[in-house]
């Protein structure tokens, strides 16, 4: 076969070079698919006809396909037939190209083999024409960079998806995997998910579920960025994963401050006004030495989007391999992009849906604090529920897990170092819903289990 005449590339033009590709390969697998059934049904599983770099090849393999699918026996005659039939014999080069895969003496055992190498050279290519597409874009200066960037982003990540995709497996397989996964977990009673270190809340949820939206709602200055912050302690300490934590609302210092004076239990005031005592640089000294060494990465970037989370949670994922938990504080400070929408609600109908699709994308639990609105304060219960949330619409329906914090105390004048508090699980996809009870403490603010009573 004269290569030469059938080098033609649909993608655009590039340069002299030619792109990527493996004759040999696409040969060997189409003379694998005109002798055997099994080959075919392989091969329609991952390869595309763009997958092929030769004209011809793909109009071989695209006769095969619609042959498959037309349930027509596939064979060197019936595929000559076909090609003759559909006005395509002479773009593959006649008759005499067909009888030359014949030529190849293919090994169905190495098939895959032959189609990852296709894939290879066909992903090769593919990155090659998003870089010169992305140097195209970058020309044209009334698109926005962001565009662009947002663009070149979403292409290779698909690109990577391809490269990492496992192969489809049967149901059998499946079902057997689950079945042992099952049978290690009877063995070694773990829970699934990060555990917060709250008993009772990890009881009904067994944990932080990997690609789950979780929102942890409450009025303003009801404790949820304490409550973030000693789950963020009980998760760093547990599992040494890293974490990022991307605070809207506060700077990075003001929120060690908070974290330190959680760990050491040194009020924020005396921490702040240096006010210290010989044993309280003890502890500081302790603790201190404690978090250096912990993964822990705080964002304290405004008008923070979707985008710059995403880029962020690669650059970790790059430098440490893996994220344990994304903390948002908070979600409603989110914009989706740098030009503001006029239509709020809808902007955050578009930053949950894609928080969840973030979650899913890297495998990882998200928890976005989030404000309730004012209407609970004109109600005689104060206890917060679903449509207390502020755009309550979409975060209802996107979070897997919705939180609700309340303290009887914050709207009460009482003054006490120790009060109860309540976890309001408002929302569970896939477990059931309840009230934990826990202990607030004000100064140093923190949450603490609530010890059962056993007189």
């Amino acid at each position: 076969m004269d290569m030469k005449n059938f080098n033609i590339n649909s993608n655009i033009s590039i340069s002299d070079n030619p792109l990527p590709y493996n004759f040999l390969a696409e040969k060997i697998v189409l003379s694998c698919l005109l002798i055997n059934l099994e080959a075919v049904e392989i091969t329609l599983k991952t390869v595309r006809v763009e997958t092929f770099y030769f004209i011809n090849h793909q109009e071989i393999y695209k006769a095969i396909v619609q042959m498959y699918r037309k349930k027509v026996p596939i064979n060197i005659i019936s595929v000559n037939n076909f090609l003759k039939e559909t006005g395509c014999l002479s773009k593959i080069g006649g008759t005499k190209v067909l009888l030359e895969l014949l030529n190849q003496i293919p090994n169905l055992v190495y098939l895959e083999e032959y189609i990852q190498l296709m894939q290879d050279k066909f992903l090769r290519r593919s990155l090659i024409n998003l870089g010169y597409e992305a140097i195209n874009s970058a020309y044209i200066t009334n698109i926005p960079l962001e565009k662009i960037l947002l663009d070149f982003e979403k292409k290779s990540f698909k690109l990577t998806s391809e490269l990492t995709d496992e192969k489809n497996i049967s149901p059998a397989e499946l079902f057997s995997a689950i079945f042992l996964e099952l049978k290690e977990k009877a063995s070694k009673p773990t829970l699934p998910g990060l555990a917060s270190g709250f008993y009772d809340l990890d009881s009904l949820t067994q944990g932080f579920q990997k690609s789950d939206l979780i929102i942890l709602a409450g009025r303003p200055s009801m404790g949820k960025t304490a409550f973030i912050l000693n789950i963020t302690e009980n998760v760093l300490k547990t599992y040494k994963l890293p974490i990022i934590f991307f605070s809207l609302e506060m700077s990075k210092e003001q929120l060690i401050y908070r974290l330190l004076s959680s760990e050491t239990g040194i009020s924020q005031t005396r921490l702040k006004l240096g006010n210290l005592y010989k044993e309280d640089w003890n502890k500081l000294k302790s603790s201190i030495q404690l978090y250096s060494k912990l993964p822990f990465f705080i964002n304290d970037q405004t008008e923070l989007t979707i985008s710059d989370i995403r880029s962020k949670i690669k650059k970790i994922i790059f430098e440490q391999n893996q994220i344990g938990l994304i903390v948002i504080d908070y979600l409603q400070l989110l914009v989706n992009s740098k030009i503001k929408a006029e239509n709020r609600v809808q902007e955050l109908s578009q930053i949950t849906r894609a928080l969840k699709g973030i979650a899913k994308e890297f495998q990882i639990p998200i928890i976005a604090l989030s404000q309730l609105s004012r209407n609970v304060e004109n109600r005689i219960s104060k206890r917060p529920i679903l449509s207390d949330l502020r755009e309550s619409g979409s975060i209802e329906q996107d979070a897997d897990l919705v939180l609700m914090l309340y303290r009887e105390n914050y709207y009460t004048s009482t003054i006490e170092t120790i009060t109860p508090a309540e976890l309001i699980i408002s929302k569970h996809r896939n477990g059931p819903l309840g009230v934990i009870n826990l202990e607030f403490q004000n100064d140093p603010t923190k949450f603490f289990n609530t010890i059962p009573n056993t007189l």
